[in-house]
């Protein structure tokens, strides 16, 4: 009696520990294999709060630059990138990869502003802001808090009160502690922008309404 107990016990640990594999195995093909959507949320916002437009087109293609940035998040998510750091001798993430810092350094390409060229720039101009020992042109502009220096030091501060609806404008960029995305230009019924990020495997998508919840919210930024 006392073997066919020892055997079950044992019969249960076996598929106890089948099924924590297959839930780890799980975990990681959901890791691997995101289906993030890149649906658009609707605008849910019944007031009127007019879209600024840059006076500047910097690489002169016929749009803005705030609708320029704008459009070129939405272009970049529209590959539907996976989340994870992977180091590119490029610079730019060129694979079906990404992280936050590769929805706003894409976004502003696509305007014409080449961030690894500008950061760096940037950091031998205001080497003390950036406290950085060796610099890599690769992955600096990659790097939030980098991002932070340098767009304090080039582009238009900007509000963090998420309640001063109109000074929010689709092309702006947010800065969390450790993460950054792209304002947009629909709103939540509040009147508050969603923003177009990337955060992780996790996400549903990747423009979504976050503003509200996130109490980290330490810059907002304007290129022109």
């Amino acid at each position: 009696m006392m073997k066919k107990v020892r055997t079950k016990k044992k019969i249960v640990i076996v598929l106890e520990l089948i099924f924590v594999v297959l839930l780890c195995i799980a975990l990681l093909l959901l890791f691997r294999y995101q289906n993030t959507s890149t649906k658009r949320l609707p605008n849910r916002y019944a007031g009127n709060i007019a879209q600024v437009h840059s006076a500047i087109d910097y690489d002169g293609d016929g749009l803005d630059d705030q609708t320029d940035i704008l459009q070129g998040a939405l272009d970049y998510i529209a590959t539907q990138p996976k989340y994870k750091s992977v180091y590119y001798n490029t610079g730019y993430s060129n694979d079906e990869y990404g992280v936050c810092t590769d929805v706003v350094g894409h976004a502003l390409k696509s305007a014409g502003y080449d961030l690894r060229v500008l950061v760096q720039e940037d950091l031998q101009t205001n080497p003390n802001g950036y406290s950085i020992d060796i610099p890599d042109q690769n992955i600096d502009f990659r790097r939030v808090r980098n991002l932070n220096v340098y767009f304090s030091h080039r582009a238009i501060s900007l509000t963090t009160d998420v309640y001063d609806i109109e000074q929010w404008q689709g092309g702006d960029i947010v800065i969390m502690n450790d993460h950054i995305g792209i304002v947009s230009d629909h709103r939540n019924q509040n009147g508050v922008p969603y923003i177009i990020h990337h955060n992780g495997p996790w996400q549903d998508r990747y423009e979504q309404d976050i503003l509200e919840e996130r109490t980290n919210i330490i810059a907002h930024y304007r290129m022109s």
